[in-house]
């Protein structure tokens, strides 16, 4: 089986700080919902793989529209999710323009959120965006 890392996508404001978090279908991490029976991975998890977003990040350009280079790999951020798969890779991307690509979300079918609209995602997904969300604010 070949481990395919998901996404998680946001676009953090220049001026303001303010993180909003791309939510495609009902969850928010791209472009495939996280199997059931899944259970986050421990912080100082230590997986005997790692991966290169690089691949990850152009395919999503890709999916919404976006020109290549309009979304960047966050570094230093990889949770892992424990599957009834496998171990599976969650990478943090960013949007890279002023505004986050509203129209590009909307060809998809997806919403922009901030942490405090996540109430209705499943407690993994919560605890997704707030390891992403600790991660960009430092």
């Amino acid at each position: 089986m070949t481990v395919l890392p998901r996404l998680i996508l946001l676009h953090k404001q220049a001026t303001s700080g303010r993180v909003r978090f791309l939510c495609p279908g009902s969850g928010v991490v791209a472009f495939k919902p996280l199997p059931a029976l899944s259970a986050l991975r421990d912080e100082d998890y230590s997986p005997t793989i790692q991966f290169h977003p690089t691949a990850v990040v152009r395919e999503a350009e890709i999916q919404l529209g976006l020109a290549e280079g309009a979304i960047e790999p966050v570094a230093d951020f990889q949770a892992w999710v424990d599957t009834p798969e496998g171990d599976l890779p969650v990478l943090l991307a960013a949007f890279v323009g002023i505004d986050p690509p509203f129209a590009a979300a909307e060809r998809i079918h997806a919403r922009f959120i901030a942490i405090t609209e996540s109430r209705q995602l499943s407690e993994l997904e919560r605890n997704l965006l707030r390891r992403a969300y600790e991660h960009v604010l430092g």
